[in-house]
């Protein structure tokens, strides 16, 4: 089997359960392209594994997930012609130009991937812990349950911060629902776990210190199920799901994000496809604190400073 860089593997109980871990701690798991690779042929090793029963994702160091990697030295090199470009950057659309460049790329790695681990053929258990944002939600989003440390905090904040309508795998408003969607993508402010669990987004929330092995113990449970019913059970869900829309709506809102990115793009004359200070956005890494979605307050806090 490949050796990883980005992802850890391992199995355990016999090899009944892999536990998949993102290992760019120093980066709090920034999702460049060497890892969602990785990620994408951990998670087909462990479904072609007959002994798997179910999956665990999680991540080392402090937080599950800080989104994509907005221009890190390794995001940089691996996408500019060198000796540490990533292969991928030379197909799946990658040569061709403007706007079909970045559809393509973000179609395969960004919402295709999302889509695929979703559906993948083993039930899945996210472990997060820290500040979820962006597109870290994706990653979540993509497993059948999740399981939270105490304290974290979900958020999506390419709305205030980008000028984006959301990451590319749009599911906000059947996790969130409607309104709470359109509030928390408006303002840039953070879900708690404790309301995350009572919207059932979440399933267990656990201590920090016990995260690990409490997430293990879970999936024993769930791994003492008849693999048919329990691939049954997931794909009645996943079909309810998409006979409600949920399949259409995800491929209507990537091409939405896409044309969000053309619009910036033809406003910078070509250049980054994102918002930024010039059209009235802070720059994301001078940006205020995210803070939380309070009901009595418009800004947690009640300070006057800019939205995050």
């Amino acid at each position: 089997m490949a050796d990883y860089r980005f992802v850890t593997y391992e199995t355990v109980d016999e090899g009944t359960i892999a536990r998949i871990m993102l290992n760019r701690p120093d980066q709090r798991n920034a999702q460049q392209r060497g890892l969602l690779v990785e990620l994408n042929e951990a998670f087909l090793r462990a479904e072609a594994d007959d002994a798997v029963r179910v999956v665990i994702l999680g991540g080392h160091g402090p937080m599950f997930s800080s989104g994509h990697d907005l221009g890190s030295k390794q995001a940089m090199a691996e996408h500019a012609p060198g000796p540490d470009q990533h292969p991928s950057f030379l197909e799946g659309g990658a040569t061709r130009k403007a706007a079909e460049k970045l559809m393509l790329q973000e179609w395969h790695h960004f919402f295709q991937n999302t889509l695929r681990w979703r559906n993948l053929r083993k039930i899945t258990v996210a472990q997060v812990h820290g500040d979820v944002y962006a597109a870290a939600l994706m990653l979540m989003w993509s497993c059948d349950l999740i399981v939270a440390a105490e304290g974290t905090r979900f958020a999506d904040v390419v709305g205030t911060r980008l000028g984006m309508c959301g990451v590319e795998y749009f599911a906000h408003p059947w996790e969130f629902g409607a309104r709470k969607t359109k509030e928390l993508m408006l303002t840039g402010d953070t879900l708690s776990v404790d309301e995350a669990y009572q919207l059932g987004m979440v399933s267990k929330v656990f201590p920090l210190d016990d995260l690990a092995e409490r997430t293990l113990e879970f999936a024993r449970r769930i791994a003492k199920v008849p693999t048919m019913a329990a691939l049954l059970v997931k794909e009645s869900v996943n079909q309810t799901q998409d006979n409600q829309g949920f399949y259409n709506s995800l491929n209507a809102c990537f091409t939405l994000h896409q044309l969000n990115h053309s619009h910036w793009t033809q406003l910078h004359g070509g250049g980054f496809p994102v918002a930024g200070e010039s059209d009235g956005v802070p720059n994301w890494r001078q940006a205020p604190p995210v803070v939380p979605a309070v009901k009595d307050q418009v800004r947690a806090g009640g300070t006057e400073q800019a939205d995050a």
